[in-house]
């Protein structure tokens, strides 16, 4: 989907079409309405706090201001960019929307997150490029919105390809394209080369998608390792295996948030406590809504410093209610050090198992063994 976010708020707010709008912050105050009725927003420039950008309209991303930059810091660049706050209830009806509109047509679909799928469209005999065009209209007639779509031999080039030509783009790829259409583009535009391998390939002088192919495996291999290396040298050529997985499971869930100052486990005790107990529950509620009950519980702390700890423990009966997701994430908790101030703190729930096994393991526990 195409800036999914801060396009499902224009949907609210249509006279901010054609306009620098970037969605996220803590405590980012709605619009509001003046006597004529005329609506007034907030501006980048009037944020104060630690709030990260979730995501910016394509005006905006133009200024410099991507999804994940600090509030503060993206105001210097986008000064008047108007701030709107995060509606997820919102995003997570239209992902619904878009979803079911292309299962309609396509029904073999991969779900990759709130805003992007995978469909494997092998079996289909429509024309391809009038089936995604066919696709697009679906999605736009059950949301308002528009999509982008890369359709190529593989997941990996369809992830690539899916960028190309945002927003509202199609862009068909065939496999003897390769070397005129995907090795000039940066090597980061490979999913799964992330800034420090970016950098790691930069010290080595390759930069484009081109230049990594172009690079003997054995030397990807002696600098990156040699699953890494290997899986480097395979997708600069563009190979991936990887089928469209219909269904499947989270390994965990989790639920964090960054405090507005630095908290400490002492002077801030209260206010942590509640912030503690608030993350377990609404880690609880998150289970209970997806079905899962879970037997590891494990705990994220980052420092005033960046410096970041975790700690696991695993329980001997799955859980799924907060008072006991709590208790076991204190257990936790006594294993780190809390003798400075916190930035950032994290509940996560993994081992996940359905919670109808769970409840039916909890009336027949194992009996003990001998030996």
């Amino acid at each position: 989907m195409d800036a999914f976010f801060a396009s499902v708020e224009l949907l609210s707010y249509p006279e901010l079409k054609g306009q620098p709008v970037v969605v996220g912050g803590r405590n980012t105050e709605p619009p509001k309405s003046d006597e004529t009725g005329a609506r007034r927003f907030a501006r980048l420039r009037d944020y104060v706090g630690r709030g990260v950008i979730t995501t910016s309209t394509y005006e905006a991303r133009a200024l410099g201001v991507f999804s994940g930059m600090g509030l503060m810091k993206s105001a210097l660049l986008a000064p008047e960019a108007i701030l709107l706050p995060a509606n997820f209830e919102a995003y997570k009806h239209y992902s619904r929307l878009f979803k079911s509109a292309v299962t309609r047509i396509a029904p073999l679909v991969e779900d990759r997150g709130i805003d992007e799928i995978y469909i494997d469209l092998t079996e289909l005999e429509e024309d391809t490029e009038r089936l995604a065009l066919r696709i697009k209209k679906a999605v736009h007639e059950a949301t308002g919105l528009s999509c982008s779509i890369g359709i190529s031999p593989n997941k990996l080039l369809s992830k690539i390809c899916s960028d190309l030509d945002k927003p509202d783009g199609i862009t068909l790829l065939h496999a003897a394209e390769l070397s005129t259409r995907i090795w000039p583009l940066p090597a980061k535009k490979i999913n799964g080369i992330g800034p420090k391998a970016n950098e790691k390939l930069a010290a080595l002088g390759i930069h484009t998608i081109g230049e990594l192919a172009g690079t003997a495996p054995e030397v990807l291999v002696a600098h990156f390792g040699r699953s890494t290396g290997q899986w480097l040298h395979q997708a600069a050529h563009g190979l991936d295996d990887r089928p469209v997985v219909i269904t499947s499971e989270p390994k965990s869930l989790s639920r964090e948030t960054t405090f507005e100052r630095d908290l400490h486990a002492k002077q801030d005790r209260t206010r942590l406590s509640a912030i503690f107990t608030e993350l377990c529950n609404r880690l609880a509620d998150d289970l209970m809504r997806k079905g899962y009950a879970t037997k590891t519980i494990g705990i994220k702390i980052k420092y005033a410093d960046f410096q970041v700890v975790t700690r696991d423990l695993t329980v001997p009966v799955a859980l799924h209610e907060g008072s006991a997701i709590r208790l076991a994430a204190t257990e936790c908790l006594r294993r780190i050090p809390l003798d400075q101030k916190i930035r950032l703190l994290g509940v996560r729930a993994g081992s996940l198992m359905p919670i109808d096994m769970a409840t039916q393991e909890r009336h027949n526990p194992q009996p003990d063994l001998p030996f």
